[in-house]
């Protein structure tokens, strides 16, 4: 559709472990269709690592939310040596090794220790992103000023590493990079944007779409009200077309649409949902107060 060749992100729990797991692999390598897989690090040998390869993996994605204790306490006692132990393994059948922190209240303190532990383990690529709250208790424990000194922290963290020769790619996956980039200086909006064009921020609505094991399509994989079809119910066209547009209403947003960051920021509208139940709500981790351009207050 649309002339463009798919990507696939599989992800589970631990994809590896489901029944279909490798005919399905066979079938996207029949296709020639790439995929990052994002999953555990348990299961994972070098025979394992080397028949994803074959089969077209390109990137292996595991998580680390924490040093040891906060890390083993999220998932199981062992996890997190476990974890970097098999950053080896993975780069070692030449796919590209990748660790994930969701952060949150609970662990924001220990970023920075996490970041030395990955980097000193040989991981190709680092990021980290936001808790998207999913039960009752809706504070994700981070003030919008803390956050920011969080990104002001890893900022220098990434910079003293990449001067000194490491190989780790930092990913500024957060939108709020944007944010703390624009007043830094790193980055300047572009003297040749259009009004009314969308150059960068949360994918959503543009990009991707998640599918569900029953078949259910969702807009984002982080925003649970946002399922909109069902792959054996609808054709996936018609959903990226209709259904699809009602994440693309960019003037929605309460405070974004206000802001002069709108076409390459917006946040993350996953945790504004997961906060406020609503995707155009407001980012509660966003700092910005006015509009640097109009003057204009925010919220």
């Amino acid at each position: 559709m649309y002339d463009r060749l798919p990507y696939f992100y599989i992800t589970g729990g631990d994809p590896i472990l489901h029944p279909d797991f490798w005919p399905l692999l066979e079938l996207l390598a029949i296709k020639r269709i790439p995929f990052t897989l994002m999953g555990n690090p348990f299961h994972l040998t070098d025979e394992v690592c080397q028949r994803l390869k074959l089969l077209g993996c390109e990137k292996y994605q595991l998580s680390i939310d924490g040093l040891e204790q906060t890390h083993d306490w999220f998932r199981k006692p062992g996890s997190f040596q476990t974890t970097l132990e098999k950053i080896a393994t993975i780069n070692r059948a030449g796919i590209r090794s990748v660790v994930m922190t969701t952060v949150s209240g609970t662990n924001i303190h220990e970023v920075p220790g996490i970041i030395d532990a990955v980097v000193n383990a040989g991981v190709n690529v680092y990021a980290f992103a936001r808790y998207c709250p999913t039960s009752e208790a809706k504070d994700t424990g981070m003030a919008p000023r803390e956050y920011r000194h969080l990104l002001e922290v890893c900022d220098a963290r990434f910079k003293a590493y990449e001067a000194a020769g490491y190989d780790t790619y930092f990913n500024r996956k957060d939108h709020l990079w944007t944010l703390y980039q624009y007043e830094t200086g790193a980055f300047k909006i572009p003297e040749d944007a259009q009004p009314g064009m969308i150059y960068g921020g949360c994918n959503c609505g543009n990009c991707h779409m998640t599918i569900l094991p029953t078949g259910d399509v969702y807009a984002c994989r982080r925003v649970q009200i946002s399922r909109v079809g069902n792959v054996f119910e609808d054709r996936l066209a018609d959903l990226w077309v209709a259904e699809l547009e009602q994440y693309r209403q960019y003037d929605k947003f309460k405070k974004c649409s206000k802001c002069e960051l709108l076409p390459w920021c917006r946040g993350c509208p996953a945790v504004a949902s997961g906060a406020r139940g609503d995707f155009y709500g407001v980012d509660p981790q966003c700092w910005k107060e006015k509009n640097d351009i109009t003057g204009e207050a925010l919220i």
